[in-house]
């Protein structure tokens, strides 16, 4: 039968952990990079910006309080998408950290 020592289990959960912490990093920095500068935001930013000058042109109060309504949720919505990369990044380090932590305490 197959049978693991304690540091031969240590160096495997660390190896593990390591790669988990890298994969998570790297998923972290491409939300970061893809959705905070994503070409779809800045699309619905441009539309709804011409959408309130034409509602400040015609005069039409409705028109320019939902335009406002829309550009308050799209930065939300980038705030939100910066803060999950943000979140993804740390929890990916802290991982990478434990992992080279817990492989130095291997005796």
């Amino acid at each position: 039968m197959f049978s693991l020592n304690s540091p031969e289990v240590q160096l495997s959960m660390g190896i593990g952990l390591f790669v988990i912490g890298v994969f998570t990093f790297w998923i972290g920095v491409i939300i970061l990079v893809s959705r905070t500068t994503g070409r779809d935001v800045r699309t619905i930013a441009s539309q709804t910006t011409r959408l309130a000058q034409k509602g400040l042109a015609e005069e039409i109060a409705g028109l320019v309080g939902n335009a406002s309504t829309l550009l308050n949720a799209l930065n939300d919505l980038v705030r939100t998408a910066a803060g999950i990369g943000i979140f993804l990044t740390i929890i990916g380090l802290l991982l990478m950290g434990t992992s080279i932590w817990l492989v130095l305490q291997i005796p």
